[in-house]
């Protein structure tokens, strides 16, 4: 992998990460566009422990709080009814299927996962799911002539129910093309919780879930000798540069903007790379790794 490969998929990682679109389907479909390799499972991985760091500082207030919380929740039965403690342990819950799956999914993550066929119709699926849910958000909201607004449910609202719930829906996110944003929050939608009360839980419960996997593929990555360490660590920096920027920017525009523009991306993108496929011009596993 050259220094410019690694800025631009570091970009991509980035900008994408945090968006309801797909960071692991546009770093595979840069790659496939670019005539490059494909950065591989092991890449995405690391290069998201970047774009982590930035979750970690953009709600560094929310997790401390939620941290010490949680830390006197162990030893103080009466602070497991206290909101941030019970955040905290909604998190570990909510980890718990993308873990098991994670695990028991990897050769397909690492391999027909990966074709392009599969990407571009989990962007379209998605993206109706995605955008049906955020219609029923905002009939929600505004209400309508003979129905007063309902009230949506905030992060406190949250149980262990809802927590597993938020958990399935990321998990589908191992599938490149679904978007653990677009999942986890289409699905907190569905459930009744406002925009940002969703975007949030969703920021918050992927960190245990990225961390934990760009910290094992790191392992098999050292061992394995088939990493470009200066590149990786390059657009790792990157990605967390940009992606800071756009947490920024998406907690922001989703306080008063609807989801329907990533909608719209989506299914054309996903129609778009169907009819390059179907016609020949763009095969299903161009730019698989060697490796």
């Amino acid at each position: 992998m050259s220094w410019f490969e690694s800025l631009v998929l570091g970009l991509v990682q980035g900008l994408t990460e945090f968006l309801p679109v797909s960071s692991s389907a546009h770093l595979r479909l840069t790659a496939a566009f670019s005539g490059w390799h494909d950065p591989g499972a092991a890449f995405t991985a690391i290069t998201q422990i970047g774009t982590e760091a930035a979750v970690l500082i953009y709600f560094r207030k929310d997790i401390g709080r939620i941290l010490a919380a949680w830390t006197r929740s162990l030893t103080d039965r009466s602070m497991r009814r206290d909101p941030d403690a019970r955040m905290g342990w909604l998190v570990i819950v909510g980890s718990i299927p993308i873990g098991v799956l994670g695990l028991t999914l990897k050769d397909q993550i690492e391999g027909p996962f990966r074709d392009l066929r599969l990407t571009a119709t989990m962007l379209i699926v998605v993206g109706v799911v995605i955008g049906v849910a955020d219609r029923l958000a905002a009939r929600d909201e505004q209400g309508g002539r003979h129905r007063a607004p309902r009230r949506r449910k905030e992060l406190t609202d949250i149980g262990v129910r809802d927590g597993l719930i938020y958990g399935a829906c990321q998990a589908m996110a191992l599938i490149p093309g679904v978007s653990r944003s677009g999942a986890t929050i289409s699905g907190g939608l569905f459930m009744g919780y406002r925009r940002e009360a969703a975007a949030r839980y969703s920021f918050l419960l992927a960190i245990p879930a990225v961390l934990a996997s760009g910290l094992f593929e790191l392992k098999d990555a050292m061992g394995s000798g088939h990493v470009s360490w200066g590149p990786t660590l390059f657009a790792t920096i990157v990605a967390f540069a940009s992606g800071y920027a756009v947490i920024a920017w998406f907690m922001k525009f989703i306080s008063t903007k609807s989801f329907m523009p990533f909608v719209w991306y989506r299914v054309a993108l996903g129609v778009v790379i169907l009819a390059l496929i179907a016609t020949g011009a763009l095969s299903p596993h161009a730019a698989e790794s060697a490796g």
